[in-house]
């Protein structure tokens, strides 16, 4: 059990910090704290969410992404354009380092709080 909640610390924290890297290229946003947070609500509203809806084909990936896209638009200033533009970047941005961390033989493919990853 202690296990997998500092797995579960580290991919969140991993995660935070595409969020981060999103939020401080796209609003200018600098609070890393903040994107921890963010990056705790996404993941557990894209759970919450995914649970109920993410079953039906083609319509509840969609609707389990809008619900994730609706917790950056929300946290962060901007519209959905920019929650998007953060989400992309944020993607980007922990693929990278995951890629780098997998590489290195340090941690698996995965994060907490960025979809997809």
């Amino acid at each position: 059990m202690i296990d997998s909640l500092i797995v579960f610390a580290i991919s969140l924290l991993i995660g935070a910090i595409g969020i981060y890297a999103g939020a401080k290229v796209i609003v200018d946003a600098e609070d890393y704290t903040y994107a921890i947070i963010t990056a705790l609500i996404g993941a557990i509203v894209w759970g919450v969410v995914g649970f109920f809806f993410g079953w039906i084909p083609l319509l509840g990936p969609l609707l389990v992404f809008v619900a994730y896209l609706a917790v950056i638009n929300a946290r962060y200033p901007g519209g959905w354009v920019d929650a998007a533009a953060i989400t992309i970047v944020a993607w980007l941005s922990v693929l990278v380092v995951l890629y780098v961390l997998a590489f290195l033989g340090v941690t698996g493919f995965d994060a907490v709080g960025v979809p997809g990853i």
